[in-house]
Formats: structure tokens, sequence, C-alpha cells
């Protein structure tokens, strides 16, 4: 069983990157730019960049989301986040 990790904040550095921050202390910048790239999902932050700084974290912080035009949560749970933001840090790590 996968042990749930809930966010604590979120904050948008970047057009396409967060910055988060969950309850268990793990912080990390996460690049979310290509996820965001395709598809009918997120057409509407890719239509208008500044939607993306008014991206809020969900109740109990499990996801973090933007409301599209019909006014729809459309976001990332907080458990992907933390694989791709674990992920990321290891590819920075070898990289150095």
């Amino acid at each position: 069983m996968t042990r749930l990790v809930l966010l604590k904040l979120v904050e948008p550095v970047i057009d396409g990157v967060l910055k988060l921050e969950w309850n268990d202390g793990f912080a990390a910048v996460v690049d979310v730019r290509s996820l965001i790239a395709d598809g009918d999902m997120f057409a509407f932050l890719r239509n208008d960049p500044k939607r993306f700084a008014t991206v809020a974290l969900g109740e109990l912080g499990h996801a973090v989301f933007w409301l599209d035009e019909a006014g729809d949560e459309v976001g990332f749970s907080s458990n992907s986040l933390r694989e791709r933001a674990e992920r990321q840090a290891a590819i920075l790590q070898l990289a150095s």
C-alpha cells in the first residue's frame, strides 16, 4: 500500500513550475510543464499562462488544482506530485 502524503504548501515559481511542501517536511520545486503541454484538460493554462499563478491547494492537501473555464477543478494529486518531485531530484543529483 502506498503511503499517503499530504501537501501543506503550493506556490507558483514560473509558468509550469511549482514550489511544494508536504506534511512530512519534504519540499521541492516540481516542473509540470510536460504534463500541461498536451491535451484538452490543461488547454486553459496553455491559452492563458497567467492562470498558472492561480494554483490552489486542495482540501486537506490531497491535491493542487486550477479552476477551468467551466469552474471545474483540474490538477494533480499529492502523491503523483511527490513521485515526480523525487524523480526530478534524482535526475538532478545524477547530473551533478
